[in-house]
């Protein structure tokens, strides 16, 4: 089942590293960047269900 409660400790400092990880990439790379991150963490998790789940509330949420 998808974790969708807050589970990661300091996240205001988590969102300051990612944000400093597209510092000076173009738009191309930074998708890029974006890609390669969602990638390995799919990998990380690989429950395929779970990864369904993440993907219908993540299309969900752009709506």
């Amino acid at each position: 089942m998808l974790n969708t409660a807050p589970n990661i400790s300091d996240p205001d400092g988590f969102y300051a590293e990612l944000i400093a990880a597209h510092d000076g990439l173009s738009e191309e790379a930074s998708a890029g960047f974006n890609a390669r991150l969602v990638l390995l963490l799919a990998n990380h998790v690989g429950d395929r269900e779970v990864l369904r789940e993440a993907l219908a509330a993540a299309a969900k949420a752009g709506r």
